[in-house]
């Protein structure tokens, strides 16, 4: 392994077993180590330590995936590279989403004020050090989270009340734990496949998700190194 002239790592934490799977021969060549979530390992990316790790698939494995790798790399940066779901008619299939503010939708407040409670899991990244050119072309913005695939009945709702386009599992919870422990987070998921007011393309084909999946997350990962450079 080259040597790193940074010894603070970067973490890239990996959600789906579907995005980790996507890794294929990335993983191959480096030893892989077990976390209490997932496989991790650690590899040199521009003279940089980089340790990427299964973090798990919704909020809970999430949150604690999390937590986890702050407490046990106390990393300058944490990365989360992943996948999501996006509104047809609002954004398109391939398209990239630089997450600027994540919202946890499917909380359920009845007994005080609904708004705070969704308000108090709301948060905001600071993305100020990327700049203005960035490695890929992407589409700055809000990404909702859920314990659960979108309902087509979701679709109008979120669009009327927060002007949402995407959707994933676990955003929600990344960012809110990372901004909770002061770590600068940068949240990247592109859209595999849309959902409109009646259907959802990869809905009952997992084998669609998981083949478009592979594409998105080789282009990530590819350009992974320049995103790095921007954390200067």
């Amino acid at each position: 392994m080259e040597s790193t002239d940074i010894s603070t790592p970067v973490v890239v934490l990996i959600s789906a077993d579907a995005e980790w799977h996507a890794l294929g021969s990335i993983k191959a060549s480096h030893a892989l180590q077990l976390s209490p979530f997932g496989e991790w390992f650690s590899k040199v990316v521009n003279n940089q330590e980089v340790i990427f790790i299964h973090g798990g698939w919704g909020k809970i494995a999430a949150a604690a995936s999390t937590q986890y790798a702050i407490d046990h790399w106390h990393p300058q940066l944490l990365v989360n590279l992943g996948t999501c779901g996006g509104f047809a008619g609002e954004i398109e299939r391939g398209d990239v989403l630089l997450v600027e503010r994540t919202l946890v939708y499917d909380i359920i407040e009845q007994m005080g004020d609904f708004q705070q409670a969704l308000d108090f899991y709301t948060t905001c990244l600071d993305l100020s050090w990327l700049g203005i050119d960035l490695p890929l072309p992407v589409r700055r913005g809000l990404l909702v989270s859920a314990d659960r695939d979108l309902l087509i009945e979701d679709i109008a709702r979120l669009k009327q009340l927060y002007g949402a386009a995407a959707a994933d599992w676990e955003s929600g919870a990344i960012a809110w734990v990372a901004k909770r422990c002061g770590v600068r987070c940068l949240i990247l998921r592109a859209v595999t496949d849309l959902i409109s007011e009646t259907a959802g393309e990869a809905y009952g084909d997992y084998n669609l998700f998981a083949q478009r999946t592979v594409e998105v997350m080789q282009r990530l990962v590819a350009s992974l190194p320049e995103w790095l450079q921007l954390n200067r």
